[in-house]
């Protein structure tokens, strides 16, 4: 069976698919020893490792180095996390998703939010909507196999009624086609349950320190969980902290410290 099919099935179990979010092929490998079924690029950690902040301020090129440098790393499914899809143009965007999957990606995210001069905002989702449906027929018109989850930013943002507006925009995107809905920082047990009922897409939730733990999630319907750049972040943590204590202490005995 192809990685494409088996991700896809990956999203119709009763337990939900927990995905390793990686950013070069060491952290991939780390993953796929542990046993997880699947992985995703964390874009944020990504263009951090390569010195440059969040919002597609890397080149695509620059990235799919990284990506290809992954999937050759590791035989388990690889979903990329595409951001606005690194083109101003539905012709670019669907162009670089069929890049990404003629390396053998089975996956990507494209998100209804951009970043300006520093700051994130929602795109009108009439807007959006029309430019998804474009990118969407592109890529069946090329025969592009892959899973298109759409991560919508309302929670994130912390816009005004959060629940009617990701409603409102689930609704969209199913009609343009995506396989998957993407909610980042959802995590009332009563929203999340809301988002879940409303669609017969799979949900995507991701790792918030409020976020119910994984058999709550299971319990509510949720079908996939990603722990986006935190345990990128988490181990710089505490390759300072760590550090830190080398210089104090004027020894490498922290390093070997249980």
């Amino acid at each position: 069976m192809k990685n494409i099919q088996i991700f896809k099935e990956l999203h119709q179990n009763s337990e939900p698919l927990l995905l390793g979010n990686v950013w070069n092929p060491q952290s991939a490998k780390v993953y796929e020893k542990l046993g997880y079924k699947a992985l995703a690029t964390s874009s944020s950690a990504v263009a951090n490792s390569l010195g440059y902040e969040d919002g597609e301020n890397m080149s695509f090129d620059e990235y799919l180095y990284i990506i290809e440098r992954i999937l050759k790393s590791v035989s388990i499914p690889l979903t990329v996390d595409l951001e606005g899809g690194y083109g101003k143009t539905s012709d670019e965007i669907a162009a670089n998703i069929s890049k990404l999957a003629e390396i053998g990606v089975v996956g990507i995210n494209i998100e209804d939010s951009v970043i300006t001069n520093e700051t994130r905002m929602i795109v009108d989702k009439e807007v959006f909507f029309e430019k998804l449906k474009l990118i969407i027929s592109k890529l069946k018109e090329a025969k592009v196999e892959i899973f298109f989850n759409l991560r919508t930013d309302v929670f994130l943002l912390g816009l005004e009624n959060p629940v009617e507006e990701t409603l409102q925009r689930v609704k969209l995107f199913e009609e343009a086609g995506v396989d998957g809905i993407f909610a980042p920082c959802i995590t009332s047990e009563d929203d999340i349950e809301v988002i879940v009922n409303s669609t017969k897409l799979p949900v995507n939730v991701m790792c918030m320190s409020e976020l119910p733990d994984f058999k709550t999630l299971q319990n509510l319907g949720v079908k996939r969980i990603s722990s986006g750049n935190f345990l990128n972040g988490y181990i710089y943590r505490n390759l300072e902290g760590k550090s830190r204590e080398i210089i104090k202490e004027q020894s490498f005995l922290p390093i070997f410290e249980s």
